[in-house]
């Protein structure tokens, strides 16, 4: 049997599908619509649209099965999220890598697998809708088409849930993506435990862009600031857009210094490009940093409180030039 390989881009892939806040759910029509007309569509007795988290494949929508998941290094869907196009096993008894596969040898028996990727907006491949039969057999070209439909109607679904967690005008996390994020880092910076540290930022002066610049400029500087966002962190990072001029981000396997300084040399990453923009005004940023502490921070809710507090207490200091435009000179 031959475990499937992980996707190059898997950490980003996995933050993707977690911002989703899908897995664990409940069934939905939606989706349930898709398996059932797949099952239909092509006689199989198995029709399922499965996730494929970090160590667990997962059902979404299953049809003809009793389990909700199977682990990762058993799925066929492992192997299909590899690949862009349809991926296809006629006959598993005569595939070395599934020969001896237990999904073939045991329930379900498997003999026949074709699994279409589940595409998000980023291109990570998310799952399958993926369509099982118990005798081997194989797909025409009318087929294929027919299940690439089927299963785009599902990324448009999938698509949806998406949206609603990320910012329509800047395009990163909103609220409602970064807590959910947030959680599980947390969660899983507490089970391993590994440290984090969350930074509350505010935007300086916002108010007179929009009052002397127009709001239309406002908004291309809210957008600027987080591609510089995006550009200067890592992948791994968590960011959102928390609404109006506040962000957030979230460290894992970072301390409270380590994010003061990362922090400062974005500062120096962000002069650098108002000196090249020269936009009429410079983007600059107020921000409090808090450490997780499992005992003292029960929820993200809890450490965001904390470091809007601290972010606050900063910007008292500097009460008397908040209410200047955006400038690198008021941080």
């Amino acid at each position: 049997m031959k475990t499937p390989d992980f996707p190059a881009n898997e950490a980003n892939r996995l933050k993707t599908l977690e911002s989703l806040d899908v897995l664990d759910t409940e069934a939905e029509e939606r989706f349930d619509r898709v398996t059932r007309m797949s099952k239909r569509l092509f006689g199989v007795p198995i029709a399922l649209v499965s996730l494929v988290d970090a160590n667990r494949q997962w059902f979404k929508s299953c049809v003809g099965l009793s389990a909700s998941e199977t682990p990762r290094d058993i799925s066929f869907c492992g192997h299909a999220i590899l690949g862009d196009d349809i991926f296809i096993i006629p006959d598993a008894a005569d595939d070395e890598r599934f020969v001896d596969n237990p999904l073939v040898v045991d329930d379900p028996h498997i003999r026949f697998y074709a699994g279409c990727p589940l595409s998000s907006n980023n291109g990570s491949k998310l799952g399958t809708l993926c369509i099982i039969d118990r005798k081997p057999r194989s797909l025409s070209e009318e087929d294929l088409a027919t299940l690439k439909d089927l299963a785009m109607m599902v990324e448009r679904e999938l698509e949806a849930a998406q949206l609603a967690t990320l910012d329509d005008l800047t395009k990163i996390s909103n609220r409602r993506g970064f807590m959910t994020l947030a959680q599980h880092t947390l969660n899983l910076c507490s089970r391993q435990e590994t440290c984090a540290s969350l930074v509350f930022i505010d935007l300086n002066g916002f108010k007179p862009v929009n009052d002397n610049f127009g709001h239309a400029e406002g908004d291309r500087a809210l957008i600027a600031f987080s591609e510089q966002i995006k550009g200067f962190f890592r992948t791994t990072d968590l960011f959102a857009r928390l609404g109006g001029d506040e962000f957030v981000i979230l460290f894992s396997n970072t301390t409270k210094p380590m994010a003061t300084e990362l922090m400062e040399n974005f500062r120096g990453e962000l002069d650098n490009y108002n000196q090249q923009a020269n936009r009429g005004y410079d983007i600059s940023f107020s921000y409090g940093v808090v450490e997780h502490d499992p005992t003292k921070h029960d929820n993200v809710e809890t450490l965001l409180a904390e470091g809007d507090k601290l972010m606050y207490e900063y910007k008292k200091e500097l009460r008397d030039t908040v209410d200047k435009p955006l400038s690198a000179n008021n941080v």
